[in-house]
């Protein structure tokens, strides 16, 4: 499984050369740990037929924001947005269920491509907000330090294995410079101002690509969305690419005042 890229939840993306060596997906946090249950809020499980798909971040009581790739194509797939879970497999107290009413994929979205992967997601109600279920701010500012850590979280194979346990995992992860994230990828993608690459050196630790669209979490707020990783994932090669938030400030709240 190790020729594999890690691109999206589903299917593989011709974005890099590499793509012809995808097989069978793989998802989830790698080389971290189970989160305290509720203790990251602000987490939705997107979800087909009952399984996770991918995951988002809560930005306000109806909206969820994630990666554009998530939508599947021209279809949209995500047919129910789960709020205030621990556990997947198991029945819980608090959860809130909804269906998207909406979906926004950033104009630029190409299919070919994952510069402007984001996505918000109108909900077909309001969550109530609770001590499991609370939305994220938004880092707005384009400032991220290399060397800065942050976190990650997700639902799926903890261990790059299809291993599935079942409960979120997280995994703190290490901001790098952009050059060295583009001289890294340089042989196979492009990576721009638009984007933020974290890894660990020396560690295997970082996420899949059924985590897509969670977030990277610095200084509590959601500095990136998650793009795609590289042929294995967490390996510091290549490093974890995520969208940055910072960049797409004015689309998001365009789209949030006007809804």
């Amino acid at each position: 499984r190790q020729g594999e890229m890690a691109l999206c939840p589903v299917l593989c993306l011709s974005v890099l050369l590499l793509a012809s060596q995808c097989g069978t997906s793989r998802v989830g946090i790698v080389g971290g740990r189970e989160a305290a249950a509720h203790s990251r809020p602000y987490m939705a499980s997107l979800q087909e037929n009952g399984t996770n798909l991918c995951g988002g971040v809560l930005v306000r009581e109806d909206f969820v924001l994630t990666a554009a790739h998530c939508a599947g194509g021209l279809d949209d797939r995500v047919q129910r947005v789960v709020l205030g879970a621990h556990s997947l497999v198991s029945k819980e107290e608090g959860r809130q269920v909804f269906a998207v009413r909406q979906s926004f994929l950033h104009p630029l979205y190409p299919k070919d491509s994952l510069h402007h992967d984001i996505m918000l997601l109108k909900l077909d109600g309001k969550a109530a907000l609770n001590e499991r279920v609370q939305a994220i701010p938004l880092k707005h500012s384009q400032l991220l330090a290399p060397g800065t850590v942050c976190s990650t979280a997700g639902w799926g194979d903890a261990y790059d294995n299809d291993t599935y346990p079942g409960v979120l995992q997280e995994v703190n992860t290490t901001v790098i410079s952009q050059s060295e994230c583009s001289g890294r990828w340089a042989a196979y993608y492009n990576v721009t101002d638009r984007q933020v690459c974290a890894a660990v050196e020396g560690e295997t630790r970082g996420f899949c690509s059924g985590d897509s669209g969670g977030p990277l979490i610095c200084n509590g707020r959601a500095v990136g969305v998650i793009s795609f990783s590289g042929p294995r994932c967490g390996d510091p090669r290549h490093p974890d690419i995520y969208t940055r938030v910072a960049s797409f400030r004015e689309w998001i709240i365009d789209i949030l005042s006007r809804n």
